[in-house]
């Protein structure tokens, strides 16, 4: 019979894509704060926290690109979220509006993912030639 402990546990590679994109909160604040920089927070987890994520993978024998895909995939739904709140609740909605809302609803989940598991693999090469020297 498993113990509670051993059903709750979150797997390794989830735990990398939480904890990466958590890392990379205050640098999408930082890279926010440049001039005529338009940084999202679901933008700086696809890019920074699948390359962050991969680093880590890349140390603790896990598959950057797995890792990646999955920080993309988060990125992606707070991306939308926040698209949702910010610009869903203060535009007036036209049908053109309301369409592009439903296309980007769907697209941006599907493409995020690839995003993420690009900068996952970069982030986990980049991790691996930092572990040889």
């Amino acid at each position: 019979m498993l113990s509670p402990l051993e059903i709750r546990s979150v797997s390794q590679v989830w735990r990398i894509t939480l904890l990466a994109a958590v890392a990379s909160l205050p640098a999408a604040v930082i890279i926010n704060w440049l001039p005529d920089s338009e940084a999202t927070i679901g933008g700086a987890i696809m890019i920074l926290g699948a390359s962050i994520a991969g680093a880590i993978a890349a140390r603790r024998s896990v598959a950057p690109g797995a890792v990646g895909l999955r920080t993309g995939f988060l990125g992606g739904a707070v991306a939308v979220v926040d698209f949702v709140f910010t610009a869903g609740a203060t535009v007036a909605w036209s049908v053109p509006r309301a369409l592009f809302f439903l296309f980007a609803v769907g697209v941006v989940p599907g493409i995020s993912p690839v995003f993420g598991w690009a900068f996952g693999r970069i982030g986990g090469w980049v991790g691996r030639s930092l572990l040889e020297q």
